[in-house]
């Protein structure tokens, strides 16, 4: 049976069961408790009274930054828990269904190149009309407003995993009659853990690149603050404190090294038993955390308690097959209408949305918009697209190589993780304090710094996504290859190219995605009262936001949707057929 079929309930498990609790599960629901008593206590401030004339000021003293970081990171992990939901969905629903995947594919491509202040600008209206009177609804926005920064990476990493599961595996979940959740449990997600980790790792990371912008909300002439270390920042940005800067950015590298060491290193431990190869690595991802919690009895407990009665009460309620029924099933496949059924109301649902969205936008801008903007526009686009371009190669470049030295060595994985998670997660915003002094002293004109600012937000998409690539390389592969003695560009060629093009096509197109976002922050640079701007549609959407010009803001964000949409069709929707067509680990 092939690796992934044989793990039928991904779960923390001891490789020899306790015999009862000890320390080790003491621990383990201290820290549960320790998480619910957080949870309900930086929840209760999203409950508040608030008034958008008599909004508060964010506070920079360093001894608010504990309360602050614990409202952020709430906000963080509630638009993951949505993103992750939304991601393996959609994601399912792509894979599975063609008609779904050409309404699907084109509209995640658009919605993750729309600017974060464009969300912002439709949601928060909408979010506190919904709560009137209550801090709830602006904590919805700026949920909203992260989970558009980090769900679309996952998304399409979790699509591309279950469209380049091998063939084989596909024909034994089939042979053995497997039902639609059956597969998914049992092969289709175990197969796609470890990129969809790798994503995760990196679209969380995305969710702190703009977790400024999310908090510290300008939009419509009217500026709300929440409590929080992106607004923290943002003030600490307007004021040019440049001490109040260092504690935010010290504040924001401590909860990363902590999501690393508690989160994503066991999670990656965790998945490596999902690989699918035929030996095992000599060097498995490892983590102090991950064999803790292997060690507790409470996991297995709580398994036999609660999770068999509900498995038995499930077979219960499923209708047992008439005698020869299971051999019947097992030779044909299982009936593919639901999920076309499925398919074609997700595409229709969207297809009216886009409709509802176009006419209302039509409407705003009729009138307002004269053609000679229109086409001023168009030129500031295809300004910001060279810019893109420009990223995509550079970045593919210098982190191809970088991505795939990394994956093949466990042991550089393991310090390697925590830094490119670091850089991918740090906010350009707070590196304006160096960057425009530097632009201004060297004189560097801003139409060209801002590519290197666009870079530092988007090039750690390709990284992660070659990183994962090279990593879930099967290790028979790899000894296969130094048998045959590859070396160099032959094993390039041969081997690693082949592996890792399908995450590569995933990094870039995310990444260029993202450049197009990431433009509102880095073609307009400003620290204390000294501003750097560049010609570009990323400066015209900051500036159209801020100022309220509702039909600027519609129109900007079409045309940013018709680039992307032409990139989509002519670049990246090829590449991916390619990859699909012609590098699959079969």
């Amino acid at each position: 049976m092939p690796p992934a079929l044989k793990h039928t309930a991904p779960q923390l498990g001891a490789s020899e069961a306790p015999r009862g609790f000890g320390w080790v599960d003491a621990l383990v629901l201290l820290a549960l408790l320790g998480l619910l008593w957080s949870a309900l206590h930086f929840g209760k401030g999203m409950l508040v009274h608030f008034d958008a004339a008599r909004a508060p000021s964010v506070d920079v003293s360093p001894r608010q930054i504990p309360y602050y970081a614990g409202r952020t990171l709430l906000r963080m992990w509630i638009a993951f828990a949505f993103s992750l939901c939304f991601a393996i969905s959609v994601g399912y629903v792509a894979a599975k269904s063609h008609a779904a995947r050409a309404v699907i594919l084109p509209a995640l491509d658009v919605l993750q190149s729309v600017p974060v202040l464009g969300f912002l600008s439709a949601t928060v209206a909408g979010f506190m009309a919904l709560f009137p009177g209550s801090l709830l609804g602006v904590e919805c926005a700026a949920i909203f407003a992260i989970f558009t920064g980090q769900v679309w990476n996952m998304a399409f990493g979790f699509y591309h995993s279950m469209v380049t599961i091998p063939n084989d595996m596909q024909e034994a979940a089939s042979t053995y009659g497997l039902s639609p959740w059956q597969r998914f449990r049992t092969l289709e997600l175990p197969a796609s853990a470890h990129s969809l980790i790798w994503n995760s790792m990196m679209s969380f990371g995305g969710g702190w690149f703009f977790v400024a912008q999310s908090e510290a909300i300008s939009v419509m002439n009217r500026d709300i603050q929440l409590p929080g270390l992106g607004s923290y920042m943002a003030q600490a940005i307007a004021l040019g404190d440049r001490p109040a800067a260092l504690w935010a950015v010290l504040a924001m590298l401590a909860l990363i090294l902590a999501s690393d060491q508690l989160v994503w290193r066991p999670l990656l431990a965790w998945a490596d038993k999902f690989k699918i190869e035929l030996t095992e690595s000599a060097a498995p991802a490892t983590s102090w955390v991950y064999d803790l919690l292997r060690r507790a009895y409470v996991f297995e407990w709580l398994g036999r308690a609660v999770g068999q009665p509900l498995a038995d009460a499930a077979q219960a309620l499923r209708p047992r097959p008439a005698q020869g029924g299971a051999t019947r099933a097992a030779a044909r496949p299982a009936s593919r209408w639901p999920l076309r059924i499925l398919g074609l109301a997700a595409a229709a649902w969207l297809g009216l949305e886009v409709l509802r969205g176009l006419l209302a936008a039509i409407a705003a801008v009729h009138g307002a918009v004269t053609p000679a903007m229109v086409v001023h526009i168009v030129g500031l686009g295809g300004l910001t697209l060279l810019r893109v371009l420009a990223m995509t190669v550079l970045a593919t470049l210098v982190w191809t190589p970088v991505g795939v030295w990394i994956g093949l060595q466990p042991r550089v994985a393991r310090l390697a993780q925590p830094l490119a998670q670091i850089g991918a997660s740090f906010p350009v915003n707070m590196t304006f304090p160096v960057v425009v002094g530097f632009f201004v002293a060297t004189h560097m004109p801003m139409n060209w710094g801002s590519i290197l600012l666009i870079a530092m937000g988007t090039q750690w998409y390709i990284l992660f996504n070659v990183i994962a690539g090279a990593m879930a390389i099967p290790n028979d592969l790899k000894e296969a290859a130094r048998i045959y003695g590859l070396r160099r560009w032959a094993l390039w060629r041969t081997l690693i190219l082949p592996a890792i093009f399908p995450f590569w096509v995933t990094g870039a197109c995310t990444a260029a995605g993202g450049a197009w976002n990431a433009s509102i922050v880095a073609e307009l640079a400003t620290w204390g009262t000294t501003t750097l701007q560049a010609d570009g549609l990323g400066a015209f959407i900051a500036q159209a936001t801020r100022s309220g010009n509702t039909p600027l803001i519609i129109t900007s964000i079409a045309v940013m949707s018709v680039f992307v949409l032409v990139m989509n069709k002519l670049v990246w929707r090829r590449l991916y057929a390619f990859a699909e067509r012609r590098f699959r680990l079969d």
